[in-house]
Order: structure tokens, then sequence, then C-alpha cells
């Protein structure tokens, strides 16, 4: 792309409208964040702007008007009743007028293809983000209340090594293939970070950054599946999160991907600059 190429675009994105689903969320919060650095409008899709995705319903007036959406279901993209769900808005997207929707999937995950392919058939100008383990899986959620509080991390990942991408990387590339249709419709994007790890090394990665003495054991899915039950996971969740944890965590996702790199035209962020960063701000100090 030649720089003039890429000063037409960043013109032709200064009145564009994004939706962004889950603005509040995780992956959503940092989208939004990146597509305003970016110079986007954003339009946030969430319960307290009348938009919520267990109710059809809802969406049209979130939806109307905008050029492009950032989809992410609440559920796990591969959950029961999320292809529907995904399906049905994009549909009602495409009539409405926006054609160019980018959904966030999870990279290796047999139970996403539904949703993947009900994004596909809407007719929409679609791309689909597949992501590996986030970083911030370990300072945001279930995870670090473990490490915080109980200075162990129980998880069914075995030795298998991740490749773990900063989320930050992952909204960068969505708001990339948002503005740029040209390029990224009709296309599967698989982001990861720039090396191999396993859970055990990134808890000691986290260990020594924080210097307290935080562990990893390694238990079989079905008995974390049993853990979730006594936690009160209802008991379809707790089966559907099991079986996906042995579907990621079998070895098939055990390589590094250059998506960061070709989408962005840098290096992805290491994990441990991510781990320097949050321990700096007392992520995982016990409480």
């Amino acid at each position: 792309m030649t720089q003039d190429t890429r000063t037409q675009d960043t013109r032709n994105t200064a009145d564009m409208t994004v939706v962004v689903t889950g603005a509040s969320g995780r992956t959503g919060g940092r989208v939004a964040r990146a597509a305003q650095a970016a110079g986007l409008g954003v339009r946030a899709a969430s319960r307290a702007a009348g938009f919520d995705w267990a109710d059809s319903t809802t969406w049209a007036d979130t939806l109307r008007g905008a050029d492009a959406a950032y989809l992410v279901h609440p559920a796990d993209v591969g959950a029961p009743g999320t292809a529907e769900a995904v399906g049905e808005l994009a549909r009602q997207a495409v009539r409405l007028g926006v054609r160019r929707l980018v959904l966030l999937s999870a990279r290796g995950e047999d139970q996403a293809l539904p949703t993947e392919e009900a994004l596909r058939a809407s007719g929409a100008d679609w791309t689909v983000v597949r992501s590996a383990w986030f970083a911030q899986n370990f300072s945001e959620g279930p995870l670090v209340a473990e490490l915080r509080e109980r200075g162990e991390l129980v998880f069914p990942a075995g030795e298998v090594p991740e490749p773990f991408v900063d989320l930050r990387d992952v909204a960068d590339v969505v708001v990339a293939a948002l503005t740029d249709g040209e390029r990224y419709a009709g296309r599967v994007l698989s982001v990861t970070g720039p090396r191999l790890l396993t859970f055990g090394g990134a808890v000691a990665e986290i260990a020594a950054a924080t210097g307290r003495g935080l562990t990893y054991r390694a238990v079989a899915p079905r008995d974390y599946g049993e853990a979730l039950l006594g936690f009160g996971v209802p008991p379809e969740e707790a089966g559907f999160l099991t079986e996906v944890f042995a579907t990621l965590l079998d070895g098939r996702n055990a390589h590094v991907e250059a998506g960061v790199r070709e989408i962005l035209g840098r290096e992805p962020r290491d994990f441990t600059d991510f781990v320097r960063e949050e321990a700096a701000a007392g992520t995982w100090k016990a409480e």
C-alpha cells in the first residue's frame, strides 16, 4: 500500500460510525477505545443504551445509520444459541444498510464454526477474527482471583503451550478489519502472540514479576467441570466449558501465526511486557 492510499483511507473513515457490542467488556471496551483513537465514531451497543442480545427488537435503533459493526456475544462464541443470535443480528444489520461486520471468534474452537457460518450466510461483508487465548485472562475475570487470593491457578491446560495474545493487539486488528473492508472482507484473520508459553510458564512469569510464590496445578477437563459445578456454575454451562477446554487445549493451537504482523505491520506485544505492566499496577497483589 502506498502512502497516498493510506492517507485516502484515513480520510474515508473520518465520518465512519461503528457499532461496538460489548463496549463495556474486555474485548468490546478495547475495540471502542481503539476505534475512537483511529478517529471513528463509536456507538455502544449495551443495555444502558437499550441494546439487549436476548431481545432482537432492541437491535434496530442501535444499528440504523451505522457503517459497520463489531460483534462479540456475551456468551462464548460457540455456546448454544449464539449462532442463531449472531445470524439474526447480521441479517437485520444488512437490511438496515450495515453491511460491514466483524466477528470475534476463537482460534481452533470447533463449537464456534456454526456462529461463523451464520455470519457468512447473512449477506454481510464479513470478517472473522479468530483469537488465541487472551493474555488478559490472567488479569481480568475468574483466573486473576485465584492467583490473587489463593496463590494458585487450577486449570485443565496440562503442559500444552499457547501463544497468548494481548487484547490491545486484537482490538487493533478488529479496527483494521472494520475500516478496510476492501482488503479484509470475506477473510478469516488469526491473531496470536509472538511466542508459545505453557500456562505453568505464564504463572511462573507472573510469580517472578510479583515476587509471590504463585503456582499452577493442571487438572483433567472432567475434574475441572466438576469443580465448576461446585462453584455454582449451571450444569449445561459447565458441560459446555469442559468440552471447549478439552478441544482448545489438545495441542491444536500450539503454534504462532503471523496475523498481527501482517495486518498491523508490527510485532505483537509479548506476554512478558503485559505481565510487567499488570504487576506494576498491583493486579496480582495479595489482598
